[in-house]
């Protein structure tokens, strides 16, 4: 596992130690103390233990060795779109959708002392989500694992011409000051997150609630696929919140979607659509059914 900057490894050292002692309380997560999902896993469930991992990789295989209970990982954001590659990292791990929430991101700008700076290290997707902001005050945007560790980078490199964009919890916990809050360019910017665990929920347990389900579908390489599998929800009435297409590897044999619907299976049309997309594909992997977080529509 690749490292954290030194001012955020002692948190992170205290933060595995205290998940080795209850591993099923801990909930992984990519990024170092202070980051983004580390503000979702406190809002999700305060009462369970984050445990930083370096990569989303990382976080998704901690679970499966049973060193937490489960991961939390962004996966969409309302102005950049594709956060976390779960398309292709959940189906092959054998984890599932155990959960959604949604969180309003909101970034500062930090450094040591009020600049100028020159260049500002974040996130990729932090970076875009203020890309505005960056250009206008001619600021370098320099990508960086996730936004905690590059405000810990910063605090590490002692260099009063490095800034960084990270939620304002990381100011506190690296030592560095605020010059500008909500630095993001768009005021409803905001990011799903997916809860993920070993074990699924048995749809049946939500009945009577709102309910997401999500799945992964590649298509038969013949006209119409698409439209064909497609037709079930139309026909059964079950809505489709999210139908987004990605390739799996270099062939370009055949186009791979991932899904998610309102509802779950055991409702009469979930199963009739499902049978119908299932009859039109080459492959349908379920990554799980959980409870509607925030409405849809």
């Amino acid at each position: 596992m690749m490292s954290f900057p030194a001012p955020a490894q002692a948190m992170v050292q205290q933060m595995q130690a205290a998940a080795a002692a209850d591993p099923r309380r801990a909930i992984a997560l990519q990024g170092a103390p202070g980051a983004n999902s580390h503000r979702a896993a406190r809002e999700y469930a305060p009462d369970l233990l984050p445990l930083p991992c370096f990569s989303f990789e990382d976080a998704i295989e901690t679970v499966k060795r049973g060193e937490a209970g489960c991961a939390i990982i962004p996966i969409e954001n309302s102005q950049h779109g594709r956060v976390a590659d779960i398309h292709f990292l959940l189906p092959g791990s054998g984890l599932k959708i155990v959960g959604e929430h949604f969180m309003r991101i909101e970034h500062a700008l930090m450094g040591l002392g009020q600049g100028p700076f020159e260049v500002a290290y974040s996130h990729p997707q932090a970076l875009g989500q203020s890309a505005v902001f960056l250009r206008e005050r001619n600021l370098v945007p320099l990508s960086y694992a996730d936004t905690a560790g590059a405000a810990a980078f910063v605090a590490e490199k002692q260099d009063p011409k490095l800034a960084a964009i990270a939620p304002a919890l990381a100011a506190d916990l690296y030592g560095l000051d605020i010059v500008e809050e909500n630095v993001e360019d768009s005021p409803d910017n905001t990011t799903r997150f997916v809860i993920l665990a070993e074990e699924g929920l048995d749809p049946a347990s939500l009945d009577g609630e709102q309910a997401i389900t999500t799945f992964v579908f590649t298509v038969k390489n013949i006209p119409a696929a698409l439209y064909k599998a497609m037709g079930g929800f139309a026909t059964n009435g079950v809505n489709m919140t999210k139908l987004e297409s990605y390739q799996q590897g270099a062939s370009f044999s055949a186009t791979t979607f991932y899904a998610d619907i309102v509802g779950a299976p055991g409702d009469p049309a979930v199963d009739r659509a499902l049978e119908e997309v299932a009859f039109h594909c080459r492959e349908l992997t379920m990554l799980g059914t959980y409870r509607m977080a925030r409405e849809r529509g």
